[in-house]
């Protein structure tokens, strides 16, 4: 079984774990109804619609009934 002959350095290994650390920005879509920019998968803030269909009642919504 391999050993290692040397203790690893807390820098060497902070460099090896952080080179696969990416954060990626959350991708953002145009909302078909309102042309509001939304989260993918997400019902609309604005709106309140998800998919073509109204599903929650929104204080824009409310006032334009």
């Amino acid at each position: 079984m391999a050993v290692p002959k040397r203790r690893t350095s807390k820098q060497r290994s902070h460099t090896r774990r952080s080179a696969n650390f990416k954060l990626t920005a959350p991708s953002i879509a145009e909302c078909p109804q309102c042309h509001a920019m939304k989260l993918t998968h997400r019902v609309c803030p604005t709106c309140g619609y998800y998919n073509g269909r109204h599903v929650m009642n929104t204080e824009k919504t409310e006032k334009a009934r």
